[in-house]
C-alpha cells in the first residue's frame, strides 16, 4: 500500500497579529548556493558533504537529475547532502524534468554538455516560457550540439564529453545564470576557457561572484581578468566538505516582518554576514518607513517583491528600476506585484515601461480590522506568496492562494510565521 498524497492547501488567511513579532527563526539554507554546490560536488571525484543545505522543491529537482546521471546522493538529515561521484555525468535514460527551477535548468544545460550522449533538459509549462537561447548560442560556439526549437526548454544536448577551449562570449543581460552555467562547466575544457560578456552589463553580478567562490572551494582555478571577462583553467573539481550559508532571499521576508510590526526577529546570523546579493536589501529595509524614492533592483532581483510590498506601507512613493528581468522569472513579477497591490487598494501601484511604481499609503497600517477579503493570486510563484503574506501582517483578511507554492524554496515559511505568533487559517 502506498501512502496517500497530502492534499494541496488551496488558500491561507493571515490574521494580523496584535503584537510585534518577536522570536528566533532560522532561515533555510541558500537555494542559490545549494544548487551550485550539488552540481560541483557531482562533477568532483570523491565524496563531498554539504551541510546547511536547503531541502526544497528546487534542490530536490537538481538532486534527482544528478542521481539520474549516476551520481550518488544521500540525505542523512534535514540540512545535509552527501554526494559521491567519479567526476563524470552519465547519459540518463529519460529527460531531466526540472519543474520551474531556473537554476537547475540553466546550470544543467551547460553541465550535461560533458555527457557522452544525448540529454534532454525539460520542465513544466512555465519553464518552457523562460528563455535559454543565449546560453545555447555560447555552447554552440564551443562546438557543442545544443538546440531548443523555441529558444526555451526543452533543450536537447548531444554531448561528446568535450567542452572546447578558448574564448566564448555570452549575453548575460537576461540572466546571470547563463554566465554561472558556463563558468561551472569550464574547468572541463580541453584548455583554458575565457568567458566574456557581451552587452552593457550583467544581470545580478553578485550571483556570479557566488559561483566563483563555490568553484574555488571545489578546487577550480578561476580569475576575473577585467569587468567583462573571466578565465578558467582546465582543473576539474575535487571533492570537499562545504558549509552553505542561510538564504538571504528568505531572510528578507523576516527582516521586513520585523520592521512592519516593530518586532525583533533573531535569525541567528547578522545581516552583515550574508554574502548573497539579496542581502543588500537589508539596508533598504532598515530605512523603512523612509525608503528612498528610487530603488535599483538589478542586483537583488529576488528581493524586489519583498521591498515592493514593504514600500506600499512607506511614507512616500517608491520607483523600482533595473528590474526588466523580473518579467522572465517564475512569472512576470512586475505585472504580478502591481496587479496584486492594486487588489489591496486600487491605484496602489502601476507599471511604467519596465519600472514598477508603488504609490505608498501609510494609511494601510490602520487596515487590520477591515472586513473586506483580498484574495492574492500567486501565479505559482513562491516569492509572490511570501512577499504578500507581509501585507497580511498589517491588513485584515489577506488570503494567499496556492500557499503550498512556497515549497519551491522555503517549505517552512508558514511554520516560521506561526512560531512568531501569526495566526493562519
Amino acid at each position: 500500500m502506498t501512502a496517500a498524497t497530502p492534499s494541496k492547501l488551496e488558500a491561507l488567511t493571515i490574521i494580523p497579529p496584535a503584537h510585534p513579532l518577536v522570536g528566533r527563526v532560522t532561515p533555510p539554507g541558500s537555494k542559490s548556493i545549494t544548487n551550485r554546490a550539488l552540481l560541483l560536488a557531482a562533477l568532483a571525484n570523491g565524496t563531498s558533504r554539504l551541510t546547511g543545505a536547503l531541502k526544497s522543491k528546487d534542490t530536490a529537482l537538481m538532486a534527482n537529475a544528478l542521481s539520474l546521471m549516476g551520481v550518488g546522493i544521500e540525505e542523512p538529515d534535514e540540512t545535509t547532502f552527501v554526494v559521491t561521484s567519479d567526476g563524470t555525468l552519465k547519459a540518463p535514460i529519460e529527460p531531466l524534468m526540472l519543474g520551474n527551477a531556473g537554476t537547475a535548468t540553466r546550470f544543467l544545460t551547460a553541465a550535461v554538455s560533458l555527457v557522452n550522449g544525448r540529454v534532454v533538459v525539460d520542465g513544466e509549462e512555465s519553464m518552457r516560457k523562460r528563455p535559454i537561447e543565449p546560453l545555447l548560442v555560447a555552447l554552440r560556439s564551443l562546438g557543442i550540439d545544443a538546440t531548443a526549437e523555441t529558444g526555451c526548454p526543452p533543450v536537447v544536448i548531444n554531448g561528446t564529453g568535450q567542452f572546447g577551449k578558448g574564448r566564448v562570449t555570452i549575453d548575460g543581460g537576461l540572466s546571470s545564470q547563463y554566465v554561472s552555467a558556463l563558468l561551472m562547466a569550464a574547468p572541463f575544457g580541453d584548455g583554458p576557457i575565457e568567458v566574456q560578456l557581451t552587452g552593457k552589463d550583467l544581470d545580478a553580478r553578485g550571483y556570479v561572484n557566488l559561483t566563483l567562490a563555490a568553484m574555488r572551494a571545489f578546487g577550480a582555478e578561476a580569475e576575473q581578468i577585467d569587468e567583462m571577462t573571466w578565465r578558467v583553467e582546465p582543473t576539474g573539481y575535487r571533492a570537499t566538505d562545504y558549509v552553505i550559508e542561510p538564504d538571504a532571499s528568505a531572510a528578507t521576508y523576516l527582516w521586513a516582518a520585523e520592521v512592519l510590526t516593530g518586532g525583533n526577529i533573531d535569525l541567528g546570523v547578522p545581516m552583515e554576514a550574508f554574502t548573497q546579493p539579496d542581502a543588500e536589501a537589508a539596508k533598504l529595509i532598515r530605512m523603512f518607513p523612509h525608503m528612498p524614492a528610487v530603488i535599483d533592483g538589478s542586483q537583488m532581483q529576488d528581493a524586489v517583491p519583498t521591498l515592493a510590498v514593504l514600500a506600499a506601507f512607506n511614507d512616500t512613493p517608491v520607483r523600482f528600476v533595473g528590474i526588466a528581468n523580473l518579467r522572465v522569472k517564475e512569472c512576470d513579477r512586475i505585472t504580478a506585484v502591481a496587479t496584486e497591490l492594486n487588489r489591496i487598494r486600487p491605484g496602489l501601484a502601476h507599471e511604467e515601461g519596465d519600472d514598477l511604481v508603488v504609490n505608498a499609503d501609510p494609511g494601510l497600517m490602520q487596515m487590520a480590522q477591515r472586513n473586506a477579503r483580498t484574495r492574492i493570486e500567486t501565479y505559482e510563484d513562491h516569492r509572490i506568496a511570501m512577499a504578500f503574506a507581509l501585507a497580511g501582517l498589517k491588513i485584515g483578511r489577506i488570503i494567499i492562494l496556492d500557499p503550498d507554492c512556497v515549497g519551491k524554496t522555503y517549505p517552512g515559511y508558514w511554520d516560521a510565521l506561526r512560531s512568531l505568533g501569526v495566526e493562519l487559517r
